[in-house]
């Protein structure tokens, strides 16, 4: 059995993305966080993936979805957190 030291435990990190969705394919990830998103990348469960390298607090982009079938496709962002240099990975759908 696989144990953790209390030590290794870190606080709660509040996932930095806001999806907003403007259209049914063109859906506007932005980093409301406080801090910089360092290598993000974008993996769709169809395949596709996009690097989209470091995202500044509020800065916006676009993940393209047309070619995409909106009732099944999951997008899976992973970044670094600068501070820690741990990565980290959050899902949404559409």
């Amino acid at each position: 059995m696989m144990r953790t030291r209390e030590s290794e435990l870190s606080t709660a990190y509040p996932v930095p993305w806001r999806v907003e969705r403007v259209s049914d394919s063109h859906p506007l990830v932005v980093n409301s966080g406080s801090e910089p998103a360092e290598a993000v990348r974008v993996f769709r469960s169809d395949g596709d993936t996009a690097h989209w390298g470091s995202l500044a607090p509020g800065e916006t982009l676009d993940v393209c979805l047309c070619d995409a079938d909106l009732d099944t496709v999951i997008v899976t962002l992973c970044w670094f957190r600068r501070s820690t240099g741990v990565e980290y990975a959050w899902r949404f759908v559409m």
